[in-house]
């Protein structure tokens, strides 16, 4: 580059004789080939078309599948009707035979027998107060009385000789 620089600026010193002498012809350099780059975005580019391409063909197929299903579905559905039709149409009911009338059975199970309600309080399940008895109370700052229904049951029980 240099010499070229060079020689341009004795053309002007000197004239266009010295021109043919001077002029340098650069060296000639090879031409580069280009190397071919394989750059991640192309390659995430096809990778990306062949799922596109595949997610588009997953659903084709499920709405192809969801259409037979549906059409599966109609063709029941007028089955269905169609033997419901024939299955509902009023036919006439037997007459019943009065030469034989029903005569309903004595059943053969035991009647059952009656049995008296318990009036008991289980013990786990009464009040504390009303476990204490009227003997364990030793001043007025126990309580004097048990619950109305308590005395009720307590009452029951002493009539009917049951305590």
């Amino acid at each position: 580059m240099n010499i070229h620089f060079n020689a341009l600026e004795n053309i002007y010193k000197w004239g266009s004789s010295l021109v043919f002498q001077c002029l340098i012809k650069p060296p000639v350099k090879k031409n580069t080939i280009p190397i071919d780059l394989k750059l991640h975005n192309d390659i995430r580019a096809v990778e990306r078309a062949r799922f596109a391409h595949q997610v588009a063909e997953k659903r084709r197929l499920i709405k192809q599948y969801k259409m037979e299903r549906e059409r599966q579905q109609k063709l029941e559905e007028q089955e269905e009707i169609k033997r419901l039709r024939k299955e509902l149409i009023p036919k006439a009911q037997l007459m019943p035979y009065f030469d034989r009338p029903f005569v309903p059975r004595r059943s053969e199970k035991q009647p059952t027998v009656p049995r008296e309600p318990k009036f008991c309080i289980p013990r786990h399940k009464t009040i504390r107060c009303c476990r204490m008895s009227c003997n364990d109370m030793s001043g007025p700052s126990q309580l004097q009385h048990l619950p109305s229904s308590v005395e009720k049951t307590e009452a029951l029980y002493k009539n009917r000789g049951l305590q």
